[in-house]
């Protein structure tokens, strides 16, 4: 290995597997956690009987975040991450590296939407539900693929 690569890779956060689930399913929980509350604090201005249209709309759209798109993605993850051939792996390769910059264009484009949308807040709570509420149903498969993988750890001990 090159001088140069080696100092790098001594550098390197490299953590087991498990961690790598770990840390997917709490970014994702999180994330879903934080877009539910901004939905929520925009719908409560909203009277009863459209608060519970929305949210039903918002709980509708989450579902189907969830089945047709991040649980795909969790799923391809967690293939990804059990696929490396070493125990120890770099921290962040819990996302595939062509992802972050997506990430960082959700990031801004959220962040835009929250602060210059022309699109009313209980509309845009609607969204924010949605994707949201996928993200949270999502973040379970990393979960349940940790337990998983520490039933099965237990099991060779």
């Amino acid at each position: 290995m090159k001088p140069e690569l080696h100092f790098l890779h001594k550098y390197k956060p490299a953590a087991h597997k498990i961690w790598l689930h770990l840390l997917a399913g709490m970014v994702w929980l999180g994330v879903g956690i934080m877009l539910t509350a901004f939905s929520s604090r925009w719908l409560q201005p909203v009277e009863t009987s459209t608060i519970l249209l929305l949210i039903l709309a918002g709980l509708v759209l989450a579902a189907l975040i969830y089945f047709f798109g991040f649980s795909k993605l969790a799923q391809k993850n967690i293939r990804r991450i059990g696929a490396y051939g070493k125990e120890r792996v770099c921290l962040f390769a819990f996302q595939e590296w062509k992802s972050y910059p997506l990430v960082a264009f959700m990031v801004s484009l959220g962040i835009y939407l929250r602060i210059y949308s022309p699109i009313p807040k209980p509309l845009l709570a609607v969204l924010y539900l949605g994707i949201g509420g996928g993200l949270f149903l999502a973040s379970l498969h990393y979960f349940a693929n940790a337990i998983n993988l520490i039933k099965a750890q237990s099991v060779k001990a």
